[in-house]
């Protein structure tokens, strides 16, 4: 751990390294090293006329003691890092979270490194206080913050404007990323439901689900209002065609479209938000919280035993854990419950299909119609 070691890491020649520079390098390496190497580093630094200041070197060695001594935070590292004067809050105070390093995307790696030039140029001009930060003055903290959260919500010279276009970034890899998932889940429904005998379609059974769930969209209040929107139906227009409708309904259930309108919660519940969720949005909730994963599990796993087959949240969770199907990380129970919680938000709406009978049971209806369900809701944004 030396002079050499610090310009390298920073990419600077000695007489343009920060404290940001010299905490960096001192964190990536091991504690003791940097402990031990310390002293030397800062005498080369003052040899080179580039000292930086006597709180930074105190901050520095009580912060690196406190790693060392194991008694030392990932929030306290952080905090001393930002002290620096010239490293981004990585939460701020209005909850703009910057990604970790490894994973910022192109856009992200420049938003952060134009706020490290901002900041350093803050430090140069005198409005930011490196000194006060490390003694941790509150008032020069929270004008550290202030500064951040201007920078990121004023349109730099291009017109764009940092918080937007690093969260835009965010949201896109965030859809790529679940239109992956999705689509490999097809493909690996598919190849399964082909290893498999094709159900029959009980036309009658299927007739008269149709006609119940009619009724059901029609009504106020729940599960009415849920399987509207799963399915995307604002109107009172419904598809016409029996399977159809069946089908666009039970595919809702796996992705739902759409939320709850908005004149269904009362002023007192929109205003308070303290308050519990309504049964309906806890409902939704728990459905778009299933993984890709955990519904391909399930449904293949009740395609493969057919009719009959017991379908309540509590088995629905065993067959997960026990699928072959995917890879399943852990059989600890407490994930085991977690997924028979959310599943207990799946059954009742199935029960409204038609799917499972009033003892859970899955049904010709739901062996028949539930794999192409399942395949209708992850076919519709691709295909």
């Amino acid at each position: 751990m030396d002079l050499d070691f610090v310009c390298s890491h920073a990419g600077r020649p000695v007489g343009a390294l920060t404290r940001r520079d010299v905490a960096r390098a001192l964190l990536a390496v091991p504690t003791g090293v940097a402990l031990v190497g310390l002293p030397d580093l800062r005498r080369a630094l003052i040899a080179a006329g580039n000292p930086l200041s006597a709180p930074f070197w105190e901050s520095a060695k009580a912060t690196l003691g406190s790693i060392e001594a194991g008694v030392a935070t990932i929030g306290d590292v952080q905090r001393w890092l930002e002290s620096t004067g010239s490293e981004p809050i990585l939460i701020t105070r209005s909850y703009f979270v910057w990604p970790e390093e490894e994973e910022r995307g192109p856009v992200a790696a420049e938003m952060y490194d134009l706020l490290v030039a901002h900041l350093e140029g803050l430090v140069a001009e005198g409005r930011i206080d490196p000194d006060a930060l490390a003694r941790g003055d509150v008032a020069a903290r929270h004008a550290y913050e202030d500064l951040q959260e201007e920078w990121l919500d004023t349109p730099l010279p291009d017109g764009r404007v940092p918080r937007n276009v690093v969260t835009d970034e965010q949201d896109e890899e965030l859809y790529a990323a679940y239109d992956e998932e999705e689509a490999f889940a097809l493909a690996e429904l598919r190849r399964l439901l082909g290893e498999l005998p094709e159900p029959p379609r009980p036309e009658a059974e299927l007739r008269a689900a149709a006609a119940r769930l009619r009724k059901t969209l029609a009504e106020p209040g729940y599960p009415g209002n849920v399987l509207r929107a799963c399915a995307g139906f604002e109107g009172p227009r419904l598809p016409d065609d029996d399977v159809e409708l069946w089908l666009t309904v039970a595919a809702g259930v796996a992705g739902p479209i759409s939320d709850l309108p908005e004149e269904e919660d009362t002023v007192e519940e929109f205003v308070d938000l303290d308050g519990e969720l309504r049964h309906e949005d806890t409902v939704l909730a728990s459905l778009c919280a299933i993984h890709h994963a955990d519904w391909l599990a399930a449904v293949t796993a009740l395609a493969r035993r057919g009719p009959g087959v017991l379908a309540s949240p509590e088995r629905i969770a065993r067959l997960i854990a026990e699928s072959e199907d995917i890879e399943v990380e852990s059989d600890d129970p407490d994930e085991v419950e977690a997924t028979e919680t959310l599943f207990t938000s799946v059954t009742p709406l199935w029960a409204a299909l038609g799917i499972v009978d009033e003892d859970e049971l899955l049904t010709p209806l739901g062996w028949w119609g539930l794999p192409k369900a399942l395949e209708r809701a992850w076919s519709a944004s691709g295909e």
